[in-house]
């Protein structure tokens, strides 16, 4: 049979419309005898990262007592049991996945053959399966149907099953996507096109590279896979990120409270408190100076107090939940009133700190507190108070789970920072861990500077006790939004807390999902003014008004459910930082004279961003 041409004049194939054989080339191995000698070479260097991981293990200095795959094992077990135990059942399972197979090879067939077929049904738009041959090329289009009728089939399994209570079917849900994410076929060099074209171009250098830097990335995290996401010798703290100019005017073992210099000549009468998460460090809020929310909020005329906890170790296994609550929030707060004479303060809590500023709000709603500060105002920025829809983190709590982890907290004296990494990765696999892996052991490529990714890998450690009671008081209990949270010997309400509140929700929240945060914001007691923005935990938040990115809702009244609130309420494009500040000097528009870090009464101990910020896990 000829071949058409083209207009070009290339050869077009018959059998696969608008497939041209040359587009091959790429994939023919050119140097087979380079090629056998750098895929020995990978090997090689495979094995030293093989060796890596194993000889802490053998030492005893990695002890493997935190393993989802134990758990994934478990959780997949209880479907694969109910589809086994019935023969109807299991030909029903086989039925479904190979038919749909039968349909992707009857078609292929039918192109092959040069007969006119229906279109393809539209695949789902996935980065990882951008290059265009996964789509041109026969052999990666089937891959890909494969892959995708292989995963969408897992995932109805999971939700025909019978007999799983809604905890097991959550978990085997996610670790399904961990699966299903892990096997891609854009995970492996002989089924992505990317991958391979580059491997028979370079007779396989990229692989003998990339295995090297696998194993410099476990030689780095010590026995485990410390994963590049971003060049980390583009940024230092101090220099490039965190670099608002202030003074550290306070230092207890929980945290030092930083106060920023003022670059207007006068500022709102109140200052402003602001309460990271000690999951993380606190300059996500004060990243590169287009991006900080702490360097806007100065130039807004905020005088700006941060709090920078302790990155802690063995020594501070039993700081808990109340200690960073009076270490903390309120040794915070005597500093800002003797810093600046203030009796009111506007606070702003995010994330796990939002939590942690609410429990102290409902645990001193009616206790004086002499020689400190009162919170006037609180904003919340991605905080959870209500976790019955915590999202895929509850995943990893249960009874089972969380006494595992309390007894390797027990064991080592903290929880290492690349735990909690992890498992935030986890929830994004398909964005957070896999891309990488493939760009960077696989095509050897070296990640671009990102402050962001940076930041996100600048870990810390947790205190056992406080984890341990965040995990079960909050995330297994829901103890704080049914009043159930003891404090100070006594239950605490969120219903205390009558002071205006602003909360802040993300749309595409995978870490506090916008219907937990909405449906935590209903409960507090007082005033409350409740915006969603677009994206996700951390670009929602961390959205500056320049660059007029995404948009955020606001304007409805505060009832029913998020659906019924978003019908209701009024789209703007842009930034969320305008509007808080609107709402913030509502509240009170008194102007002083600027103020200098520490005052007369507080001497500086050094310059922002102080110490705390700089101890890498």
């Amino acid at each position: 049979m000829s071949a058409k041409k083209d207009q070009t004049g290339n050869a077009k194939s018959q059998s696969f419309p608008g497939f041209d054989p040359a587009a091959l080339d790429p994939y023919l191995v050119k140097d087979p005898q380079s090629l056998a000698v750098n895929l020995a070479r990978a090997a090689e260097n495979f094995g030293k990262a093989a060796t890596e991981w194993l000889g802490p293990r053998e030492r005893g200095a990695v002890v493997d007592t935190l393993d989802p795959l134990s758990d994934l094992i478990k959780s997949l077990s209880k479907v694969a049991e109910y589809w086994m135990a019935e023969p109807q059942r299991t030909l029903e399972a086989q039925t479904l996945l190979l038919s749909s197979y039968m349909a992707i090879w009857a078609r292929s067939v039918a192109r092959f053959s040069g007969e006119q077929v229906p279109p393809e049904p539209e695949l789902p738009r996935d980065k990882r399966f951008a290059d265009e041959d996964w789509t041109n090329n026969p052999f990666f289009a089937v891959v890909r149907q494969a892959y995708v009728v292989t995963a969408d089939w897992a995932a109805q399994l999971v939700n025909r099953a019978e007999g799983l209570d809604a905890h097991s079917r959550h978990k085997a849900e996610f670790y399904l996507r961990q699966v299903t994410a892990a096997l891609s076929p854009a995970n492996f060099a002989l089924t992505n096109p990317e991958v391979f074209r580059e491997t028979v171009a370079s007779s396989g250098l990229n692989l003998v590279e990339g295995m090297a830097k696998l194993a410099e990335d476990i030689a780095r995290g010590g026995g485990e896979l410390r994963l590049r996401q971003t060049d980390e010798s583009s940024y230092i703290v101090g220099r490039d990120l965190a670099i608002t100019p202030g003074k550290v005017v306070a230092r207890n073992e929980i945290c030092e409270v930083i106060q920023y210099a003022p670059t207007t000549e006068t500022v709102f009468r109140r200052p402003l408190l602001i309460v990271p998460p000690w999951i993380n460090k606190y300059y996500i809020l004060d990243l590169t100076p287009q991006k900080s929310f702490v360097r806007w909020c100065v130039e807004q005329g905020h005088t700006v107090f941060m709090i920078s906890w302790v990155n802690p170790d063995e020594r501070h296994a039993e700081i808990g939940w109340e200690n960073y609550i009076e270490a903390g929030i309120d040794f915070a707060l005597k500093t800002v009133r003797t810093a600046t004479g203030e009796d009111d303060v506007n606070a702003i809590g995010y994330c796990v700190g939002g939590t942690l500023l609410a429990t102290a709000l409902a645990r001193n709603s009616d206790e004086p507190k002499p020689r400190q500060s009162r919170v006037a105002s609180a904003t919340f920025l991605a905080a959870q108070m209500d976790f019955t829809h915590a999202g895929d983190l509850k995943v990893f709590v249960d009874d089972e789970q969380l006494a595992i982890l309390e007894k390797h907290m027990a064991d080592v004296g903290y929880l290492a920072g690349s735990k909690m990494a992890t498992a935030f990765n986890m929830l994004r696999a398909s964005e957070l861990i896999w891309p990488y892996v493939v760009s960077n052991y696989l095509r050897a490529r070296d990640p671009l500077p990102f402050d962001l990714l940076y930041w996100n890998a600048d870990s810390t450690r947790l205190t056992p006790a406080s984890h341990a009671y965040y995990l079960r008081t909050c995330y297994l209990d829901n103890a704080l939004s049914e009043g159930r949270m003891v404090l100070a010997g006594k239950p605490i309400a969120l219903s205390d807390i009558t002071i205006p509140v602003y909360s802040l929700a993300t749309r595409d929240d995978h870490i506090a999902p916008a219907k937990s945060v909405f449906n935590g914001t209903m409960l507090f007691g007082g005033p409350t003014e409740f915006v969603l923005a677009s994206s996700g935990h951390i670009a929602g938040v961390v959205n500056p008004p320049e660059p007029e990115k995404y948009r955020y809702w606001s304007g409805a009244p505060l009832s029913g459910s998020l659906d019924d609130w978003l019908s209701a309420a009024y789209a703007q494009g842009g930034s969320w930082w305008p509007n808080w500040q609107n709402w913030i000097a509502a509240q009170d528009q008194t102007q002083v004279p600027a103020r200098q870090p520490g005052g007369n009464r507080l001497k500086t101990l050094g310059d922002a961003p102080g110490t705390y910020v700089l101890v890498r896990s």
